[in-house]
């Protein structure tokens, strides 16, 4: 692995998020009214891609916001070269994880086509949004945010709107445990800016596009699993290597699997929501691989699961698959509204580097003369897997990640010695029932927490 091209600056990325993070910063404040520093923060966005087909609508787009008169369109306008920024820094970031594995990406196909949805209901949504973009986040109060509750209802029953309703009622959630915005001494600009846009696009007919779905013959392989946890939902992701049934070359896939959960079911316990919904999850813990017979699978590599397409195979050992069958893996595509830097996560496989610690906890990874960051943060506490763990490690399993500005790594496995035997350590070890004292516990007090809720809604429905 090339690690030096995982450290090295990328021409452009600065200006590109300086110009991004001005933006942001111009929606705290609102665009109905904006400051004189709100109102320059449009203007570096439209001189981002003046060279791009977007150059004359952004510019026009800018202008009227900063005059505090822009319309949908111009917002819709500003939407669209935020996410053509991001688009463009998570290309250069992911050609550089590419040239550090070596690894190759499959040639894109042509979109699909998305689905007719009712037009009165995306104009609402697009409406609301505006709205928002106007008052800003320091300007929130219930009585905006409230204004998505009845777009939502009227969404969720059309298929082709889930998604973006579903988006709309999340972030709506978020401002409404904000509010007042005049309150507030901070904001998640980014992130509340990332799903503001990410709707006003999703608003436009045909962009929510059923993604292209083809099938997946053969031997899937897991490397590991990438769990992430809510106060009220779970999911989790398995990363893994498909050796096509046909004799082509191999490639790396995706399955997920998420499902709300009370706060009462923390650590280990939240396999036992997840694990009936995906077998897969028990093969990844067991360290045994699975034979998938016509399974849906999307051009971006995620596997859409289903038990009746897939079976236990032999086992399978995510360090020897990491050595053998991940080197010579084809990444897949990315759909073009997931092109952001956040979303990046490649796997790689990494032995012969050295691990230090410092004062603070922070894990580095020294790989040939390169330092990469180690988020042991992300490591989670459902499973054996842990800081000292890596800290101790000699080979690791791992996502290429970019956070706040650099290249890290997220563990998902490692290589340690336990009583002087190399011992394998997986973050998804307890993904299909453990032994383990610790996960033991969390297991049966999940199961009592479940139980409970479990009468309590039976007595509820009952009444």
């Amino acid at each position: 692995m090339r690690a030096d091209r995982l450290t090295a600056p990328v021409e452009g990325m600065e200006e590109a998020l300086a110009a991004v993070d001005a933006f942001d910063e111009a929606l705290v404040a609102g665009l109905l009214r904006p400051q004189p520093a709100g109102a320059g923060g449009v203007i570096p966005l439209a001189d981002a891609v003046a060279g791009s087909p977007l150059a004359a609508v952004t510019a026009e787009a800018s202008a009227k916001a900063a005059a505090g008169a822009a319309g949908e369109d111009h917002f819709v306008a500003l939407a669209a070269a935020r996410t053509a920024l991001l688009g463009a820094a998570h290309d250069a970031l992911l050609l550089r994880a590419e040239e550090a594995t070596g690894r190759s990406r499959e040639v894109p196909g042509a979109p699909a086509a998305g689905q007719e949805a009712p037009a009165n209901l995306l104009t609402a949504a697009r409406a609301w949004l505006c709205d928002l973009a106007r008052c800003g986040w320091q300007g929130l109060d219930h009585e905006v945010v409230s204004g998505a509750a009845e777009v939502v209802s009227a969404m969720l029953p059309e298929p082709s709107l889930r998604r973006l309703a579903l988006l709309l009622d999340g972030f709506a959630a978020e401002l409404a445990a904000s509010c007042p915005g005049s309150s507030m001494e901070r904001f998640p600009a980014r992130r509340w800016a990332d799903l503001w846009t990410r709707g006003m696009l999703l608003t436009l007919p045909g962009a929510a596009g059923t993604p292209v779905t083809g099938t997946a013959d053969g031997r899937l392989l897991p490397l590991g699993v990438d769990l992430q946890e809510h106060p009220t939902a779970a999911q989790a992701q398995v990363h893994a290597v498909l050796e096509p049934a046909d004799g082509s070359a191999p490639r790396l896939v995706r399955a997920a699997v998420s499902v709300p959960k009370p706060d009462t079911v923390l650590g280990a316990g939240v396999w036992q929501l997840l694990r009936p919904h995906m077998s897969l999850l028990a093969a990844a813990g067991e360290g045994r691989s699975m034979e998938l017979t016509g399974m849906p699978v999307t051009a971006e590599g995620d596997l859409i699961w289903s038990d009746d397409h897939a079976r236990t195979g032999e086992p399978a050992e995510a360090f020897a698959t990491a050595r053998v069958a991940l080197p010579t893996a084809t990444a897949p595509v990315t759909a073009p509204l997931d092109r952001h830097p956040a979303r990046i996560a490649v796997p790689v496989f990494l032995e012969g580097y050295t691990a230090r610690t410092d004062e603070h906890g922070r894990v580095t990874f020294t790989v040939a003369g390169a330092d990469l960051t180690v988020e042991t943060g992300r490591i989670p506490t459902a499973g054996p897997l842990t800081p000292e763990a890596v800290a101790r490690s000699g080979a690791c399993i791992a996502l290429v990640r970019w956070d706040a500005g650099e290249f890290t790594l997220q563990p998902l496995a490692v290589e340690t010695t336990v009583r002087k035997k190399v011992t394998a350590v997986h973050a998804g070890a307890w993904a299909g029932g453990t032994t383990d004292k610790a996960g033991a516990r969390a297991e049966k007090a999940a199961t009592d927490a479940v139980k409970v809720l479990s009468e309590r809604a039976g007595r509820l429905l009952r009444k």
